[in-house]
């Protein structure tokens, strides 16, 4: 099939080009056709950009691209196939993925299945064949606009009817996604880092003796928990709602807030609360993504909905401290606003792409947030300090 193509106006829909089984919609009528993989079906989101080479399954499960259509960067997304292992959620959470490359069968030998057939299983709709670096300069130019998306095996598309979804649809901001993504039911989690050539850490965690932290689930990746296994802390999560009494009631050491999808600010109706109760403890508390956003509305700060946003494994954050340099995960399209943190909020790291927060302490109890994903998964490990620094907190 010849590559995708879209309108370069907002009229009439492109063409639909010989044996096109996917297609995206704007709300402005613009079409971009492509070969459908995965489930079949439509549904409408928030069109994104990934640059991550690798990692497309952790990706796809990440509960924080819920509502999100992911178009990934990389070219060659699927060679290496699906497995059991390199989810961060029990479900995909990203409505579909649009892809430059048909993706091919695997050739790894990790893979379980086929990720056409992982996206099938996860009813998550994938289209190839599209100019995914012409939709990465559209968002780049004009912001991330809505999209409905679509896959028929037989081609025949109601392009009236995807267009009125992407119009009518309202947009992430003001939406409490939280919730929607967040555990039900408390957990103990035990597990561990991967290692090669031996999976996952399945063990029994960490004994009665070390730190007890008291995760609030968001819409957490498992990778956090691994994480703070690995330096050394006990873990409990409990769901994003919990109340102040429901997290005391397990006697924690520390507190960690977690990344999740969704605007900050409507998290913040029943999150905010809950936090600022956390800080007169004066235990240690750690948030990373959504969790640094609600620390922020906690002590009085303000964030805001960015241009484009900020997903992929490659942004490189300066530690104020010491002026040195991580390579770290994102994904968030919303930001802190340094403008409205107060007195006691120390600025500690910041985006060397666009100079926008990304971390902050405070100087009166110890409380410490980080804007991207220390975790990675997908994405480099130069952030498992951050753990570290947690966990010997809560042991002090």
């Amino acid at each position: 099939m010849a590559d995708a193509r879209r309108t370069s106006d907002g009229g009439a829909p492109a063409p639909q080009p010989d044996g096109a089984t996917g297609v995206v919609v704007f709300a402005d009528g613009r079409t971009v056709w492509g070969r459908g993989f995965g489930a079949e079906g439509q549904t409408v989101g928030e069109l994104c950009f990934n640059t991550a080479m690798t990692g497309y399954q952790e990706v796809m499960t990440d509960p924080s691209y819920a509502r999100q259509v992911i178009a990934f960067t990389f070219p060659h997304i699927g060679n290496v196939g699906a497995n059991d292992e390199d989810v961060e959620a029990a479900e995909a959470h990203a409505l579909g993925c649009l892809v430059r490359e048909v993706v091919t069968r695997p050739s790894n030998y990790r893979a379980g299945e086929d990720f056409a057939a992982w996206m099938k299983k996860w009813g998550r709709i994938g289209i190839a064949g599209v100019d995914t670096r012409a939709l990465t300069r559209l968002v780049r130019r004009e912001g991330p606009p809505t999209i409905a998306i679509a896959h028929r095996a037989d081609g025949k598309f109601d392009l009236d009817e995807l267009r009125r979804m992407a119009a009518d649809w309202p947009g992430l901001e003001g939406m409490d996604l939280a919730r929607d993504v967040s555990r039900l039911q408390v957990e103990r989690w035990t597990g561990g880092k991967w290692a090669w050539g031996k999976g996952y850490d399945m063990g029994g965690g960490n004994g009665a003796k070390a730190p007890h932290v008291v995760a609030v689930d968001y819409g957490s990746k498992r990778n956090i928990f691994r994480n703070l296994v690995e330096a050394g802390a006990r873990v409990t999560i409990v769901p994003a709602e919990a109340s102040f009494g429901d997290v005391m009631a397990h006697e924690p050491d520390g507190f960690f807030l977690s990344n999740g999808p969704g605007d900050p600010a409507a998290t913040a109706d029943y999150a905010v609360p809950v936090i600022q109760a956390m800080l007169e403890t004066r235990k240690p508390l750690f948030g990373i993504c959504l969790g640094h956003q609600l620390l922020a509305l906690a002590v009085g700060g303000k964030t805001s909905k960015m241009f484009q946003g900020h997903r992929g494994a490659n942004h490189p954050v300066k530690r104020l401290a010491d002026g040195k340099v991580e390579i770290t995960s994102m994904n968030h399209g919303f930001a802190v606003e340094r403008e409205g943190l107060p007195e006691n909020a120390r600025e500690t790291h910041v985006s060397l792409f666009d100079g926008s927060n990304c971390g902050f302490e405070l100087t009166d109890r110890p409380a410490f947030s980080v804007q991207y994903h220390p975790e990675a998964s997908p994405g480099p490990q130069d952030s498992f300090y951050l753990f570290e620094k947690f966990v010997g907190a809560m042991g002090k």
